[in-house]
């Protein structure tokens, strides 16, 4: 379903049992940053009125999902600052071609991983943190960042025919596998 290549390491809940509160100030960064990607693909390909509907939907969403967080760091008393991202959506960002229709499915498939790769962690973390609430909060959003990337999937499909997205989806996944595998030294919701 989420057509990731790699399952999240010890590594990483190493890095979140070390640093829950710079996982969570890097979650809030990255429910800001996804719904400024929606907004920018809706600027980049306003004649797909379909893509536009489907991007106001996703930014509305992680707007709000980037206000329960900041509601839960409150709750915990874990002030929200800017903090250095991790490189991982860099480097995915990196894989785009250029020239369209390649650069319109590339964006929309690189977003769409990006969006299973959060699914993935919200359901590790949550099954891995002895905290209840948290627990709940992020089996809460498990479904719209699942929804998020069969969107995201689905859209680039109006771009090229769909042989041709998912294999890109693969290449796009193998490459995203082998980020994650890199890994990083910040604690960070995709590091």
């Amino acid at each position: 379903m989420l057509h990731l290549q790699s399952k999240t390491n010890q590594r990483w809940l190493d890095q979140v049992d070390q640093s829950l509160a710079e996982i969570l100030i890097d979650h809030a960064h990255c429910e800001k940053k996804a719904a400024g990607t929606a907004l920018n693909l809706m600027f980049a390909y306003v004649e797909d009125i379909e893509l536009c509907q489907e991007m106001t939907e996703i930014v509305n969403e992680e707007l709000e999902h980037f206000h329960m967080v900041l509601d839960l760091l409150a709750k915990r008393g874990i002030k929200f600052r800017r903090t250095k991202p991790s490189s991982y959506g860099r480097k995915l960002n990196d894989l785009v071609r250029k020239g369209e229709p390649h650069r319109a499915v590339d964006r929309l498939l690189v977003a769409g991983l990006i969006e299973a790769r959060s699914c993935e962690r919200f359901s590790v973390l949550a099954e891995h943190v002895e905290d209840q609430e948290l627990a709940e909060f992020y089996r809460s959003l498990f479904e719209s960042e699942a929804r998020h990337h069969t969107t995201y999937t689905r859209l680039a499909k109006h771009f090229a025919p769909e042989a041709e997205v998912m294999a890109r989806l693969d290449e796009l996944a193998a490459a995203e596998a082998e980020i994650m595998e890199e890994g990083e030294e910040l604690p960070r919701m995709h590091s």
